[in-house]
């Protein structure tokens, strides 16, 4: 199965870049505070971040990697665990697993991909 995955793979593409997570953790997209609501490059860095699954830490990066016998049941488990273990409400899991999957269906294995808030772009593609 095609995951969105933290990466620091071409991390200083942009002067503000960070990779806080473990890198190959899953990752998600978070909401966007008020201060970066409408700037990505503002103070806080929600608004062009993906956020760890596990470390509950942010990357401005990830890569979608091919993470063999990783199930559409173990992927929203993993997501409600996450939502779980920050106190935020679980009951999104199953439709946000869909949406990233639906998200990462057509990009290569490979692809690193940046956040600029709702818009999404490939960054680089690395051959596995």
């Amino acid at each position: 199965m095609k995951l969105l995955t933290a990466t620091n793979s071409s991390q200083g593409f942009r002067d503000n870049d960070f990779d806080w997570c473990v890198e190959g953790e899953l990752v998600h997209i978070g909401i966007v505070c008020a201060r970066d609501q409408d700037d990505p490059d503002g103070g806080c860095g929600c608004g062009r971040s993906f956020a760890g699954l596990n470390s509950h830490r942010a990357t401005t990066t990830a890569m979608v990697r091919e993470v063999p016998g990783f199930t559409v049941d173990d992927y929203v488990l993993a997501i409600r665990s996450s939502l779980e273990q920050q106190g935020c409400d679980p009951s999104f899991a199953e439709h946000e697993a869909a949406l990233l999957r639906c998200l990462v269906r057509d990009w290569p294995v490979g692809a690193i991909v940046e956040r600029r808030l709702d818009e999404i772009v490939v960054r680089q593609v690395l051959q596995p």
